[in-house]
């Protein structure tokens, strides 16, 4: 059963919202079958959830980490369904994040993936800060088999200038103000946010990097059970949200689509009214300038 929430008559921009699992082929099926409905409303650039094409064990999502060439095509089978789903559609397609094979046989990273209408790769992020927590129903050890990426990542877009993500980053806030300075007018955070993080703190991080950076946030969920005879659990709650702290789009329970137009003239009026990155100094005397 797909949900299906709009706000504005003409979408330019999408969230998809997955349930994935540790079945590959099912995985890019609904992938395509998400995208395929965003394109047909008139969205033209579309964003997938964090671990994409595969969402089980560690250790398996190790065997199932992608060869990622500097062209995106170099995974025959995967990568090639990806970039011919952005030029069949010929939209801007951001995968959220798949498992790319990592700097030694037991790390993998946490890859983002940009691809254009032609279906070539034009971006490529590496997860930075890795998910290792210890709370009541949720235990996570990201850094055991997830090497950390290095690089802040920006691209450009029609719809505005992108800053990646990817879900725990969204913690940093230092991480948003640097891609700002570089640009950035959409910040993305394809998230996997487990049920207990996400329901006390997943639409007060959105709006607050939204609200502080004066940006659109495209923050695309996987939800639901992955595994029937597991116990992980995504919180879900795709949103879109504009610079002044607004959703404009959420999605329910189960699979779909957050759809929302992002107006670049909307971000120039906020930065205008309250220049905050104009005023951004040090508050304290003898602290260097932040910027």
């Amino acid at each position: 059963m797909f949900t299906l929430h709009i706000l504005y008559r003409m979408p330019i921009t999408a969230c998809l919202q997955m349930c994935s699992t540790g079945d590959v082929a099912a995985n890019l099926d609904q992938l395509e079958d998400l995208a395929a409905r965003a394109a047909r409303m008139g969205a033209t650039l579309l964003a997938s959830p964090e671990n994409t094409h595969f969402l089980g064990p560690p250790a398996e999502r190790l065997r199932q980490a992608l060869d990622i060439g500097m062209d995106g095509g170099s995974d025959g089978a995967v990568c090639a369904r990806l970039s011919g789903l952005a030029r069949g559609l010929k939209v801007h397609l951001l995968i959220g994040s798949v498992a790319e094979i990592g700097p030694d046989p037991g790390h993998s990273y946490n890859t983002s993936l940009l691809y254009g209408p032609d279906g070539g790769l034009l971006a490529r992020y590496r997860k930075i800060h890795r998910f290792d927590i210890d709370l009541p129903g949720a235990r996570h050890l990201e850094s055991a088999t997830v090497a950390a990426g290095d690089g802040l990542v920006v691209a450009a877009t029609p719809a505005g200038v992108l800053g990646l993500s990817i879900c725990y980053d969204v913690r940093f806030p230092g991480l948003y103000q640097r891609l700002v300075d570089r640009g950035a007018e959409i910040l993305c955070v394809p998230s996997a946010f487990t049920v207990p993080t996400g329901q006390a703190h997943w639409h007060a991080l959105l709006r607050a990097r939204a609200i502080e950076n004066q940006c659109f946030v495209l923050a695309p969920a996987q939800e639901g059970r992955h595994d029937p005879a597991g116990d992980r659990c995504s919180y879900g709650h795709s949103l879109i949200v504009d610079p002044w702290g607004v959703v404009r789009a959420e999605c329910g329970a189960g699979p779909g689509l957050a759809v929302a137009e992002i107006d670049p003239a909307e971000i120039a009026r906020v930065r205008r009214a309250m220049p905050v990155q104009d005023h951004r100094r040090a508050a304290v005397a003898g602290v260097p300038d932040l910027r």
